[in-house]
């Protein structure tokens, strides 16, 4: 069922990117483009979620701090 989705995929997406770039390119080749093509997208969109990913839970962690050196300061800090 994997390779079939991603043959399907792959063609859809080959068809689509050789359209929008205007190149002629037999059913085969299409067909390899878009597979390629996804294979390296989905690799690239990984990596990328994965720092930014990496890059908002600091961000997060860094305001979740804040949030609660503010609360600290505010209730129990001044006595």
């Amino acid at each position: 069922m994997g390779i079939v989705f991603l043959l399907i995929v792959g063609a859809a997406a080959g068809f689509l990117a050789t359209r929008i770039m205007r190149v002629e390119a037999d059913i085969l080749t299409t067909v390899a483009l878009g597979v390629f093509g996804a294979l390296i997208g989905g690799l690239l969109i990984r990596i990328l979620l994965t720092i930014t990913g990496a890059l908002a839970g600091l961000v997060g962690a860094v305001l979740g701090a804040m949030a609660l050196i503010w609360a600290y300061q505010t209730y129990i800090g001044r006595r």
